[in-house]
């Protein structure tokens, strides 16, 4: 860096304090440097050119340790004699700086170093610069400035090794060869800073904890005063969370004479009042969950789900109907990994349901949850499938899609009026492979069976769908479960012996409810293999969602449940969902030990001797 120059210039300063000083002061630093280095190199003129040594020479007569200048191609100045005598003193002295074993492992100057050299710089030029009255300079710091701040005994900078932490704390010289090693350490050295800053985090939270009031539950009295005169919202909100950290370190925060019970009691009377929901209800949703994963479950069933649509795969592709929808400002992305034709609309300047694709056929609105069963249906081509409960005909259509308008579908549905929503979205959504017909379901063995497969999504409370219908909170009550799971047991003995378990490509059965209650999911599924011991719970092929029970509340179901799926709103971010499937291995049903029969409207052929005639 300009060793050969005439003018030579100085060390440069540390990056600390390059940092830390104006532009301005490290211009008159330098200058004084410079000033100080040319009269010292004027004093060694003055010494015998004997006492002078200069750096080893190696074999290509280069001097060792001494970086090669670049040469720059410039005009031919002449110069005076004095000026090169000048030129080759500067070369020697630049020679004579460079150590052994050359720059690399030359250590840093520390700031005690730097203070003394400019202190002897300060004291050798102080006699030139008194002035003629005869008062002399105050001697220049690292920190004058314009403002003139406080300076301490080292100018009112701090040492290099405050800055450098522990890393200079020994006694070795900082090379530049080991300031990767230093800069490691100084990495390790800061986490485990951060490590100790949390352990005193969580410390500090404990000791919080700790001097937290302690939570007391509310006497019978007091629960009998807020019936008649009920307590804000926000006090209601903050005892459920009191309570809910009390069940979760139950042992060291409860009250002595107060059990798991009285705090389960006034969670659920809270819950109650805060979310609305009825007390039988509220207990049974209680059951299912611990009380964190309940509030989780509850705050979700307050928010509504994200609108989806589906393609229908008769008249357009997913990739051109997105783009479709976009060019008309439509907010929209993939539902997920788990379905090819699921779109999820975010945000739309137009009604979904009044756009021209909607109009002619290219996607139908319906539930993410909606599409499981067909997925787990799986039709084929060529089949003959039967939806029990058809309306308003999303799974029907999207059964129809799957089998590429081939076989033959039928869609019934108990209620006449809901007919009339299914027949409009086959015929908007063009299937060509569909019957309509209007019976219960549980005559439909009578009516026509040997289906290859059948879906049955069975009526259900709809405690899975409570962010689109409220009204569930308050107007479902025992009778309502006592009766729809009897419905549910009919409808899905009724599926089975509508399948034919020969059919060289089906004989599955796909039973779904959009309720989340172990009555009318798990429990129906066990009553229904109790009761036809020729059929089998086989995987659904769904790749998410959450085993069913096995065992609940004391009560043992079969163990192939676990090849159900549950779905929850607050951890699929879709409606609650009940999905099992079953394969039938034979039509007969064995009902003693010798003894079998066969459903009618199976699909079995029975053949029947001719009686002979006299």
């Amino acid at each position: 860096m300009g060793r050969l120059a005439k003018n030579k210039q100085g060390a440069p300063l540390p990056l600390e304090l390059e940092h830390m000083i104006d532009g301005k002061v490290t211009k008159k630093l330098h200058d004084r440097i410079k000033h100080e280095t040319a009269k010292a190199r004027k004093q060694q003129k003055q010494k015998p050119k004997a006492q002078q040594t200069t750096a080893p020479v190696a074999k290509n007569g280069k001097r060792k340790g001494v970086a090669e200048p670049v040469k720059a191609k410039k005009a031919k100045v002449v110069e005076s004699e004095d000026e090169v005598e000048a030129g080759s003193e500067d070369e020697q002295m630049a020679d004579m700086d460079a150590p052994d074993g050359g720059w690399d492992n030359v250590p840093m100057e520390s700031d005690e170093d730097n203070m003394e050299s400019m202190s002897e710089f300060s004291s050798a030029g102080s006699d030139d610069e008194e002035s003629d009255t005869g008062n002399a300079k105050k001697p220049m710091t690292l920190l004058d400035s314009d403002s003139d701040s406080d300076a301490g005994s080292n100018g009112g900078m701090e040492s290099y090794d405050e800055f450098d932490s522990d890393a200079d704390s020994d006694d070795e010289a900082v090379t530049f060869r080991d300031m990767e090693r230093r800069s490691r350490l100084l990495d390790a050295e800061q986490a485990e800073d951060d490590e100790l800053g949390e352990l005193e985090l969580a410390a500090a939270g404990a000791v919080v904890e700790g001097e937290r009031e302690a939570f007391a539950l509310p006497t019978a009295e007091e629960v009998a005063a807020e019936e008649d005169t009920p307590l804000d919202l926000s006090q209601v909100q903050l005892r459920i969370q009191e309570v809910i950290r009390v069940l979760n370190n139950f042992g060291a925060l409860r009250e002595e004479d107060r059990s798991r019970t009285d705090y389960m009691d006034q969670l659920q009377r809270d819950m109650c009042f805060y979310y609305g929901y009825n007390e039988y209800l509220m207990e049974k949703l209680l059951q299912l969950f611990t009380v964190n994963e309940a509030v989780e479950f509850f705050e979700a069933n307050e928010i509504a789900r994200p609108v989806t649509i589906r393609t229908n795969t008769l008249k357009t592709r997913r990739r051109d109907l997105a783009q479709a929808l976009i060019n008309r400002g439509v907010n929209l992305d993939p539902i997920g990994k788990w379905t090819k034709v699921g779109l999820t609309i975010f945000d739309s300047p137009v009604p979904v349901g009044a756009t021209p694709e909607y109009m002619a056929g290219h996607y139908m609105i319906q539930a993410a949850s909606s599409f499981l069963p067909v997925m787990a249906l799986a039709p084929q081509e060529n089949e003959r499938v039967l939806d029990m409960s058809a309306a308003p005909g999303g799974k029907t259509t999207y059964c129809a899609a799957l089998m590429k308008n081939t076989g033959l579908v039928v869609a019934n549905d108990a209620n006449r009026e809901r007919e009339k929503a299914l027949v409009a979205n086959i015929h908007r959504l063009g299937i060509s492979n569909a019957v309509v017909c209007n019976y219960d379901g549980r005559e439909f063995p009578k009516v026509m069976g040997g289906f290859d497969r059948v879906l049955l999504d069975a009526p259900c409370s709809g405690t899975g769908v409570i962010s689109k219908d409220a009204s569930v909170k308050t107007n479902k009550g025992p009778e309502d479960f006592s009766m729809l799971t009897n419905l549910q047991k009919e409808l899905l003995l009724s599926a089975i012996d509508s399948v034919n378990a020969d059919s060289p490509t089906g004989g599955y059965i796909v039973y779904s409810t959009c309720s989340v209650t172990v009555e009318e999911d798990e429990a129906v599924v066990n009553y229904a293999l109790s009761k036809r011991p020729n059929i089998k719970l086989v995987d659904a092929k769904l790749d998410f969602g959450r085993p069913g029970f096995t065992s609940f509340r004391g009560r043992a179901f079969h163990s192939s449940l676990s090849l159900t799926r549950r779905f929850y709103p607050h951890t699929h971010n879709m409606d609650g969902f009940f999905v099992a499937k079953f394969k039938k291995l034979s039509n007969k049903v064995q009902v003693e030990e010798n003894q079998f029969i066969v459903p009618a409207g199976s699909g079995v052929k029975l053949k029947q001797k001719k009686k002979r005639r006299n």
